[in-house]
């Protein structure tokens, strides 16, 4: 059944992590319903603590507020900006050619934490830490391990709703290319002077399996409804937002929505303030088979997609957002 969502679903983790066979049961029944309509939920008790999320922001503010030359030094465009710092109006969305009105800093899966036995460790770059922001690293990492957490168990209730094996996708996504990305979207003094189009982040749909978001700073985050109305994204202090994105739409078929989001410009008299956001992308292994499910597939929705990996699906994707020639 189709349902027109005037604002996305709130949902309570603990029910699925913690709770009864009923609980538990219900939880995934309004997961999916909220996946194949808007692909957007809210959830609460993910595991991030507040004080987490303010040393987390603290940081990320001190390193944005560092020189422009300094921070240009922890660029890698060698690694597609995989790592490190990624510079204003460098990535754009996927079919435009006007840069977002942002910048951000990449953080991944600390090498140390992988076992030299696993071949997955050779193919991640190093993370690249600021020597002039003393917490950033401390904070990210655990961010980094509390989202992938929130986001493994947020799987395992996709992969019932699929009829699924609970843990499908636990080895696929084991040491995953997940991203936390910390985004800067940086003051406008002079509107006039950026291009008419340019947006803090124009419409597009997530590359990755799902996303988890953490409270921003400002408001602005749209989805687009059915419909083709845009709806704001609200989430309150203890939630995260958490999204389907165009991997696991290709798996299923587009069973579950990878739903076209923006974030809008503000007035024009609060251009010249920031907004910061923190999303963690979360990848699978570069081998997962992204091949559409079996169970996906039938008469009524036959297969929409070609096979590919995760791994050069990512690689297609970066070319088209301009952080890969």
């Amino acid at each position: 059944m189709e349902i027109l969502f005037d604002e996305i679903p709130s949902l309570d983790l603990a029910d699925f992590t913690r709770g009864t066979a009923e609980q538990k049961t219900a939880f995934v029944k309004k997961l999916g319903e909220a996946y194949q309509n808007i692909g957007f939920v809210a959830i609460k008790n993910h595991g991030l603590s507040q004080d987490l999320q303010d040393r987390l922001y603290a940081s990320i503010q001190e390193f944005f507020a560092l020189p422009e030359e300094t921070k240009s030094t922890y660029e890698h465009p060698e690694i597609g900006y995989q790592r490190g710092y990624t510079g204003k109006g460098k990535e754009h969305a996927k079919g435009r050619n006007t840069g977002d009105l942002k910048e951000f800093y990449h953080v991944g899966q600390e090498l140390d934490a992988i076992p030299d036995s696993d071949p997955i460790k050779k193919e991640y770059p190093p993370n690249v830490w600021p020597s002039e922001v003393e917490g950033l690293k401390e904070a990210s990492n655990q961010a980094y391990k509390t989202l992938e957490n929130a986001g493994k168990a947020m799987l395992q209730a996709i992969a019932l709703h699929l009829g699924l094996d609970e843990f499908y996708f636990e080895s696929r996504v084991a040491y995953g290319n997940s991203i936390l990305r910390q985004i800067h979207y940086f003051p406008i003094e002079n509107p006039d002077e950026v291009p008419a189009d340019a947006v803090r982040a124009a419409e597009h749909g997530d590359i990755n399996l799902i996303t988890l978001l953490m409270g921003a700073s400002a408001d602005g985050l749209q989805v687009l409804r059915k419909d083709g109305k845009w709806i704001p994204i609200t989430a309150l202090p203890d939630q995260i937002v958490v999204n389907v994105g165009d991997m696991l739409e290709r798996l299923t078929n587009k069973k579950l929505k990878s739903t076209i989001h923006r974030v809008v410009n503000p007035p024009r008299e609060k251009m010249n303030s920031s907004r910061y956001s923190i999303p963690f992308f979360m990848h699978p292994r570069s081998e997962m088979d992204l091949t559409c499910l079996d169970s996906c597939i039938n008469e009524q929705n036959p297969k929409q997609f070609p096979d590919i990996t995760a791994g050069r699906f990512l690689e297609e994707r970066l070319r088209e957002l301009g952080l890969r020639s």
